[in-house]
C-alpha cells in the first residue's frame, strides 16, 4: 500500500493556510486601538472590533491604549532664582488622542515627556524664589502643563493634568523653615496669651466699674431714704406740736391753768444742774404762785367733795 505524498502534501497546506487565516483575524479590545501598515507605510487605525489582516502584507505596528495613564518621575534637582538647590518630582496624567502621532511622532513618547517636564520644570522654578515656589504650586502645575500640553500635540498625547508630587529642599533649609515656623508659632501664642490676658483685664475692670456703680446708687439710694425718713419724723414732730397747740388754743386754758404749767416748767429748769437761772419777768414773785397754786388744790379739793 502506497503512501499518496500529494494528498499528505494538500492537506497540510490546507491546514497551514487555515492557520494564516485564523492567525490573522484580529479583534480590537475596548478602549485600544492598533496601527496597521501595508506594505511597511502606514494604512489605517483600527478601532475596537472584528479585522482581518492581509497575510505578509499588512502588518500591526503599534499596539495603543486610549485609557488616561499616569507617569510618576523621579525627582529632577532645580534651582531657585534665589540660588537654592531643591529636588522636586512631578506626576504626569496624559492620554492618547491621535494613534497615528503617537505611533510616527517621536521615539519613545515616555522618555520625551519625561525629558520635557524637567526642562520646563527648570525654567520655571528658575524665575521663582525659594518662599514663592513652596506657595505656588497651583500656578507651577498649570503653567508646566500648558507647556507639555503645546509640545505633545505634535505626538498624539493630550497632557490632561500635572501634579507637584514632592518640593525637598535642602536639609539646612529645612531646618532653617522649620525654625522659623517655631517661632510664628510661638508669636502666634504670645499675641494669644496676650489678647487673652488683656480681655480678662478688662473684664474685670468693667466689673469692678459697675460693682463701683451699683454701690454708689446703693448708698445714694439709702442717703436718699434716710433723708426722707429724717424728713418725715421731722413733719410728723412738727405736725403734733401743732396739733398739740391747736388743741390747746380750743380748750382755751384759764390763767390758773398756764401758771401751773409755767411752775412746772420752772420746776424743771432749776432741777437740772444749771448754775444759773433766770427767772421770767412775767412771774412776779414766788408768793403769787404759791397763792394760785392753793386756790386752783381748794377748787380741786370743793369740787371733788
Amino acid at each position: 500500500m502506497g503512501i499518496n505524498f500529494a494528498a499528505i502534501f494538500l492537506v497540510a497546506l490546507i491546514i497551514v493556510v487555515l492557520f494564516i487565516l485564523i492567525s490573522n483575524i484580529k479583534v480590537v479590545p475596548q478602549a485600544h486601538v492598533y496601527v496597521v501598515e501595508r506594505l511597511g507605510a502606514y494604512h489605517s487605525t483600527w478601532t475596537t472590533g472584528l479585522h482581518f489582516k492581509i497575510p505578509f502584507i499588512d502588518k500591526i505596528s503599534k499596539k495603543v491604549s486610549l485609557k488616561e495613564q499616569v507617569i510618576d518621575f523621579p525627582p529632577q534637582p532645580v534651582i531657585t532664582k534665589d540660588n537654592v538647590t531643591m529636588q522636586i518630582d512631578t506626576v504626569v496624567y496624559f492620554q492618547v488622542s491621535d494613534a497615528k502621532l503617537y505611533a510616527y511622532g517621536v521615539e519613545r513618547p515616555i522618555s520625551a515627556i519625561e525629558n520635557l517636564s524637567a526642562t520646563t520644570l527648570r525654567n520655571i522654578i528658575g524665575d521663582l524664589e525659594l518662599d514663592h515656589t513652596l506657595t505656588s504650586r497651583d500656578v507651577i502645575n498649570t503653567k508646566i502643563r500648558t507647556i507639555l500640553d503645546e509640545a505633545t500635540d505634535a505626538w498624539g498625547i493630550k497632557v490632561n493634568r500635572v501634579e507637584l508630587k514632592n518640593i525637598i529642599p535642602p536639609r539646612e533649609i529645612q531646618e532653617s523653615m522649620e525654625k522659623q515656623m517655631k517661632a510664628e508659632r510661638e508669636r502666634r501664642a504670645q499675641i494669644l496669651t496676650a489678647e487673652g490676658e488683656k480681655r480678662s483685664a478688662i473684664l474685670i475692670a468693667e466689673g469692678e466699674k459697675e460693682s463701683a456703680i451699683l454701690r454708689a446708687d446703693a448708698e445714694k439710694e439709702t442717703k436718699i431714704r434716710e433723708a426722707q425718713g429724717e424728713a418725715q419724723a421731722i413733719m410728723l414732730v412738727q405736725q403734733s406740736l401743732a396739733d398739740s397747740i391747736k388743741l390747746l388754743n380750743e380748750a382755751n386754758p384759764g390763767d390758773n391753768v398756764i401758771a401751773i404749767k409755767s411752775l412746772e416748767a420752772f420746776a424743771k429748769a432749776a432741777d437740772g444742774k444749771a448754775t444759773k437761772i433766770i427767772i421770767p419777768s412775767n412771774i412776779q414773785s414766788f408768793a403769787g404762785l404759791a397763792t394760785s397754786l392753793k386756790e386752783l388744790v381748794t377748787n380741786d379739793s370743793g369740787e371733788t367733795k
